[in-house]
């Protein structure tokens, strides 16, 4: 079976976070909520689902769940002219499958979202297969988003690396029995990664393809 390395987009590939942790608390605030900043972005990686309990509470009154979701979408994608790929995001992906690895996007971002994402990282000649929405349940922290990339990989989970930058990117690969590099682009603290199960943590996708030989994407 092939080696896989699936690739978390948001704050990983793209420098995203900190626009998702401004459109959900324009969205929260539509709707009378206004929790700290800190508090959104801690919560950035995580489904939207899985967000609302975190900010919100688990005991809140769900009923506005679905709008405010929606709402994160549409501020989202009036963010859009700002989205950027990191320095050598591309690059990187290049290098990885250069060197024998099957390279899968593993994104829960909705269809649109998605290919937005991919016309601004521009390296669809280093992407073998990616993930959305519809492939998955559960979302992060569960891990069916990772188990959902090995499936498009056809890998088994020894065989693969997941690269993050949050907790909860660290969180489901350590459930799915998958290694994780985890980066420090999103806004997550080394040490914080390391205890979630991070094997390997960078400060970005620039300074993993600069240390490449020595990570274990360096060989399949």
């Amino acid at each position: 079976m092939p080696a896989a390395a699936l690739f978390d987009v948001d704050g990983t590939l793209l420098d995203t976070n900190y626009l998702h942790t401004i459109a959900w608390a324009e969205a929260l605030a539509q709707f009378g909520h206004t929790p700290p900043m800190a508090r959104i972005h801690g919560s950035i990686g995580m489904g939207g689902d899985h967000l609302l309990d975190h900010v919100l509470g688990d005991d809140r009154d769900r009923g506005q769940d679905e709008e405010i979701s929606a709402a994160h979408q549409v501020l989202f994608a009036r963010l859009w002219p700002n989205l950027r790929a990191f320095a050598s995001a591309a690059e990187l992906l290049r290098q990885v499958r250069d060197r024998g690895w099957r390279v899968v996007l593993a994104s829960s971002a909705s269809a649109r979202d998605l290919a937005v994402m991919r016309r601004v990282l521009d390296a669809e000649d280093a992407i073998d297969d990616a993930t959305g929405a519809d492939d998955v349940d559960a979302t992060k922290p569960a891990p069916d988003l990772v188990e959902a990339a090995l499936a498009k990989a056809g890998a088994e989970p020894g065989e693969a690396v997941f690269i993050g930058d949050t907790l909860w990117d660290v969180e489901a690969a350590v459930r799915s029995h998958v290694r994780c590099v985890a980066v420090l682009s999103g806004g997550f603290g080394e040490r914080a990664l390391r205890a979630a199960g991070a094997l390997e943590v960078h400060a970005d996708v620039g300074e993993l393809l600069a240390r490449l030989d020595t990570s274990v994407l360096g060989r399949p």
